[in-house]
Parts: structure tokens; sequence; C-alpha cells
């Protein structure tokens, strides 16, 4: 991966002229509006360099050294939830895509990963030609809501991930956390954004870049900037409904806690105390905790989460 610097923004910098607001709603913290901001600034170098996608990290995250074959699987699986079935036009292995209807299933089937059916070969991106977002890095995910009348329900299930830590090890914001409740240990779930919180990794597309400039950049910011995105993803809040966001479960992307005080790890949530020992939240083979390794031209890299404590 090609990664590029963008300068996060202090809040208390960004005058109250510069930020959208709602009728009779408070300015949020200068924390959360520095980070909307910052956000926004990335998103805008999209647009303008006319990037036909990109993918914003925090500069916290960390990710597995088998990124490469994770994304590789995620733009199989996104194609798979978002283009027509080959020879058809107007048919899709999720039958609640784009949008459920009256008719559509509750339940959706779930699709198994190593049989996936043949759809429209993609012509703009490896991950399909209609998507907006791909929620790769967040704190947890709920499954689409099988009452929900604008995400798609659809999902497909890979079992035997080796990049899957041990369910003990595994953890969410979003309870109940039907991934580890349901499935068999290493298991990976991919299907349509509902209520993700927190923005570690996102990728957009130009469209979706476009789309989210005006919906997030230009209406009211009353909520910090993961909570945004989700309005974006599902249409609430006065966004407009059908972005097609995707994401995976447990996530790809996640925090990397360094060893010192806890309060250095966030601007806006407040954490207090002393962090013994590095580590990252769910990655097994983490590239951070692996450096020396890497660095070194080395193999032999560490797993954080084994299956059997050795």
């Amino acid at each position: 991966m090609q990664l590029e610097f963008v300068d996060g923004v202090m809040g208390k910098d960004v005058p109250d002229k510069a930020v959208p607001m709602a009728k009779d709603k408070e300015r949020l913290r200068d924390a959360s509006i520095g980070s909307w901001r910052a956000h926004m600034n990335a998103v805008r170098e999209i647009v303008q360099r006319n990037l036909s996608s990109a993918l914003i990290m925090e500069d916290d995250v960390d990710w597995d050294v088998r990124i490469k074959d994770q994304l590789y699987d995620f733009a199989l699986v996104s194609q798979t939830l978002t283009q027509p079935l080959r020879g058809r036009t107007d048919a899709y292995a999720d039958p609640t895509y784009p949008r459920p209807s009256e008719d559509s299933p509750e339940t959706p089937p779930e699709l198994a990963f190593h049989h996936l059916p043949a759809t429209v070969p993609a012509t703009t991106s490896p991950y399909g030609d209609d998507w907006d977002l791909l929620w790769v890095g967040h704190c947890g995910m709920h499954f689409p809501f099988k009452n929900g009348k604008s995400i798609p329900r659809g999902r497909v299930i890979r079992p035997d991930d080796e990049t899957v830590a041990p369910k003990k090890n595994l953890w969410t914001f979003n309870i109940p956390f039907t991934l580890v409740e349901k499935y068999p240990e290493h298991t990976r779930a991919y299907h349509h954004v509902q209520e993700g919180v927190c923005t570690l990794a996102y990728a957009l597309s130009q469209r979706g870049a476009q789309k989210l400039l005006y919906e997030v950049g230009l209406k009211e910011v009353t909520a910090a900037y993961d909570i945004l995105l989700r309005f974006f993803c599902e249409g609430v809040k006065g966004r407009k409904a059908g972005r097609q966001c995707l994401t995976t479960q447990p996530t790809l992307f996640a925090h990397h806690r360094p060893a010192g005080p806890r309060g250095a790890m966030s601007d806006i949530g407040n954490h207090k105390g002393w962090q013994d020992k590095s580590m990252t939240d769910i990655i097994r083979w983490s590239v951070r905790m692996n450096a020396d390794v890497l660095l070194e031209g080395g193999e032999d890299m560490t797993d954080q989460w084994p299956d059997k404590a050795k």
C-alpha cells in the first residue's frame, strides 16, 4: 500500500461559520469537530484528484500482515453482493439487493464463501462497479436488520478463516454479538453496513467520495464522525438512502494500544491509567507487533491471539 499522510485538525481552529449547524443544536466538542474536518479534508482530496478509490485510515490503526489476501477476498465478496448474476442483468445473488422490497425474504439465504455464484465481471474496480464505501476498520457492526427497508440483508459466510482470532479474543460495541453467538470459531462474515461504530479505516470510490462530501460535509454536523458515516450508509437523519456500503466482521483494521499512558489513545474518549504492554485488538499477525521481524526480512510472525496458549 502506498501511504500519504493528511494533517489532523484542531477543532478549536474551525470557526462556527465553517461548521454546518442544526437549529437549536449546540456545537460539538472541539475533538469531534477536528475529527470531522480532518476526514472531510481527506475525502476532498479524493474528489479533487479524481482518484478512482482510496483507503482512509486513522493514524493509530494496525492490520494483519496478510492484509492483501484479506482485501482480495473482500473484493470477491463485494462483487458477489453487488454485481448481477452471470448472464442476467436483473438478478442478484442477494435477492434483497439493491434495496429490500415487499416481496424480499426477511432472512435471505446465506452465501458460502467457498461456493460463490458467478457474477458479471466488474469493469471499474476489483470490488465491483456499484459500491460507495467499504467500512473495513470499525469497533462493531450489526448484521442488517431483518425488518430494514433500505439496506440489503444478504451476507457471505466464510468458515475456517485463519486470520480470525478465537472468539474469546473478539469483542464489539454492538450487542448482541451475533457473529460470536451463532457461528463457529474462526468465522468471517461479509455484509452491508448496519450501525457501524468507529471510523478506523474505510475505502471510498470516487462516486462515494462525492456523495459523502455532500451528505456529511455540507449537512448538519450533529454527531461524531463515525455516527455521521452511519447516517450516510443507512440513509437516515436527512441523508439520502441507497448508498452501497459493505463491511466485514471481525474488522480488518483495529486500534493499536502502545505501552504508556492510556490518555494518549484518543482526543475524544476519556482513557485513564497506564497501558503496561503494547497490543492490538483482534488482529492476529499484527504489522506493528511484528515490525522487527518485517524489518529484518524474517517470516516467523508472532500470533497475538493463538488458539492455545503457548
